[in-house]
């Protein structure tokens, strides 16, 4: 099943259609006068306020305009424009400025100039071959394209340029695996306007290049394992979930509408549940509002490396296109996404988002030995999810709703870690891999923004720890502990980092609701436990990547902040939820936003390598007071025994067991 494309919207957070992505190009091109040296980083709907949204009444007219970011390639500068696609007017247009707001992000047609920049550089064609390399080997080289990060101290004059920086790696032929042999103590600085390398920074020959090819595709790998059995996801009579308007989904007593941008990608738009006949609303939006991979190694190659993988080059607009028995097992339904390519163009990114259903265990169960009462429900829970591919890593974003109001979101971390060369004899700062090969230590960042709403506009956040009681008064037998919770009231209350010591948790309620037994409803915050950022909050890393210092931030809403590492974080000083938080504005039964700083801190191993296993990190939000019972309790018996088989392949019943 595909999304069909369609010419006028049917919801005021439809993505805009391929020919409203093209009228809004065109629009911009003529009133603007727009030369061929001019690209479109982005162009995706502007959201209507959320007063519209939550107005909106199915047929009524309703705002359509388009946000463009313009760069133009002949004079650096770059433009935002917003496009009334009603009107065909242009709204808004405002040249960017770059040295207090960042540049634009990279685009993917800057990814193929930097490597060629690179490789016509005579100064590092002859570094290359100081190491031992021929012209016949240096064609074959693979050059890695990073952002150049914000390192202008002694360099004033970097602050206009428009800058990336180049890495290199051997490949004795185009399908090797380049990262099995980084070239060390060799770094291209491009500036990508001038179309030339600015600066070659190299440290000597001192680090020989690693010999060992280590390629990971099918036939490199040889033999395959033995043993394995097709495992078939099959629903014979078709799914349980609806798509109606092409974006709007129900399940399972959920309600939401998918929606997708090119820096965050996937985003759930107004997410409910419906409760005795009445949906009752969690979340007005949710994404990924960017990522953070801040290194901590001081050579050459790696000191100054912090990608922001959505701010600096689009989770979005690196997404995959899915395939069925690869990415997704079952009865699958894709989501093609609208969009624009580098030159305006209106393209479609077929496949980038994938839903389908998949079992998860046991539900609730109990069974009652006194009277022979057995029950048992299977849970099932509903996947929306997309992957990109940024370079080296590979990232995929799973939101799971679950049967007892569970919402959850995994990302899921694979591909090739960033490798360096060892010198013989020293010790690398990172895990070594090979004996000739380490992966710098590293930490993975991510910044989810959960516009909350739960049962209503108003919100406040709560956090609750526990404490041991001392023995005594009100503890004479040494079992009691204490429970503390406290209501946030500005932003910088708000700023905090998960203590598992505490089984620290916050919890977002609507304190103008009571429920039957007195308790104001609310969404738990299931925090994972690992380091904040560890670099120090001065660096240039620890300003740039300042989303990070905090597990949880809580803002109220405004429509200007939307990323927590801020808008344009490319080239930039250090922006987004640091800076806000300044404001220290109140929080208390308000209309807020939760942010959650969630990630991975990667000491690399062998089995990393070459392609490492799949790592899995997220949160979740647990109804608590929120339903008068259990939820899941209406679910039918035994609605998956078909799927149940014996040790012989044969389908068996399920639950109709003695459990003695």
């Amino acid at each position: 099943m595909k999304s069909n494309d369609t010419v006028q919207a049917l919801h005021p957070l439809d993505p805009l259609s391929t020919k409203e992505i093209a009228l809004a190009s065109q629009i911009l091109r003529q009133s603007k006068g727009l030369g061929s040296q001019c690209r479109f980083p982005y162009l995706y709907l502007q959201e209507p306020s959320k007063d519209e949204v939550i107005d909106y009444i199915p047929g009524q007219p309703m705002t359509r305009r388009a946000f463009s970011l313009i760069l133009d390639k002949a004079t650096g500068d770059t433009f935002e424009a917003v496009v009334d696609l009603r009107s065909q007017e242009i709204i808004s247009w405002e040249k960017l400025d770059i040295e207090t707001r960042g540049h634009a992000p990279i685009i993917l047609e800057e990814f193929d100039t930097c490597v060629e920049i690179v490789q016509n550089d005579p100064d590092w064609r002859a570094a290359l071959k100081a190491r031992g390399l021929n012209d016949a080997d240096i064609e074959n080289i693979q050059i890695d394209p990073w952002s150049y990060g914000h390192f202008f101290e002694n360099k004033p004059d970097y602050k206009h340029r428009r800058l990336m920086r180049g890495v290199a790696f051997v490949r004795d032929k185009l399908t090797d695996n380049g990262y099995a042999r980084p070239i060390e103590g060799l770094v291209a600085i491009i500036d990508l306007n001038e179309g030339r390398v600015i600066e070659l920074l190299d440290d000597g020959v001192d680090i020989p290049v690693p010999q060992r090819i280590i390629n990971y595709d099918t036939p490199s790998l040889g033999k395959p394992r033995e043993g394995l059995k097709p495992l078939h996801i099959i629903q014979p009579e078709g799914v349980s979930f609806t798509v109606d308007d092409d974006w709007k989904v129900s399940w399972q007593n959920w309600e939401f509408r998918v929606g997708f941008t090119p820096r965050e990608g996937l985003v759930l738009h107004q997410l409910g549940y419906a409760d005795k006949g009445k949906v009752r609303p969690i979340i007005y939006r949710a994404s990924i509002t960017d990522m953070g991979v801040p290194y901590s190694d001081e050579a050459l190659n790696h000191y100054w490396k912090c990608a922001f993988d959505g701010g600096e080059y689009g989770l979005g607009r690196l997404a995959n296109q899915l395939e069925l028995g690869c990415d997704c097992l079952g009865a699958i339904r894709y989501f093609d996404i609208p969009t624009v390519n580098d030159l305006g163009e209106p393209i479609v990114m077929k496949n980038a988002i994938c839903m389908h259903e998949e079992d998860y265990g046991t539900l609730w169960k109990h069974y009652e030995f006194r009277s022979g009462v057995y029950e048992i429900r299977r849970s099932r829970r509903l996947v929306i999810s997309f992957f990109c591919t940024v370079a080296n890593y590979d990232y995929g974003f799973y939101w799971y709703l679950y049967q007892d109001g569970t919402i959850q979101l995994e990302a899921k971390l694979t591909g090739i870690i960033q490798t360096g060369a060892v010198k013989p004899g020293e010790k690398p700062s990172g895990g070594m891999v090979t004996p000739e090969l380490y992966g710098p230590t590293h930490q993975h960042f991510f910044s989810a923004r959960l516009h909350m709403m739960v049962d209503g506009e108003r919100n406040s956040v709560t956090e609750t720890n526990f404490y041991p009681r001392p023995i005594g008064e009100g503890n004479q037998y040494g079992n009691v502990f204490n429970t503390e919770t406290i209501t946030f009231a500005n932003e910088l209350d708000a700023c905090r980092e998960a203590n598992g010591q505490s089984g620290r948790f916050w919890k977002v309620i609507n304190p103008n609701i009571k429920n039957s037994v007195g308790n104001h409803p609310g969404y738990k915050l299931v925090a994972e436990h690992n380091p904040v950022i560890l670099a120090q909050p001065g660096s240039q890393t620890g300003r740039r990547a300042g989303f990070a210092r905090n597990h949880l931030w809580v803002t109220p809403y405004s429509p200007d902040e939307r990323y927590g590492s801020g808008e344009y974080p490319n080239q930039h000083y250090g922006d987004g939820l640091p800076v806000w938080v300044k404001q220290n504005r109140p929080i208390s039964n308000s209309d807020i936003v939760v942010w959650h700083t969630f990630g991975h801190t990667h000491v690399c191993k062998p089995e990393d390598f070459p392609v490492m296993p799949t790592m899995y990190v997220g949160f979740k939000l647990q109804p608590n007071n929120f339903f008068e019972l259990n939820p899941a309790m209406d679910l039918p018996a035994g609605a998956d025994t078909a799927s149940v088989a014996d040790g012989e392949g044969h389908s068996a019943p399920c639950c109709q067991h003695n459990p003695l």
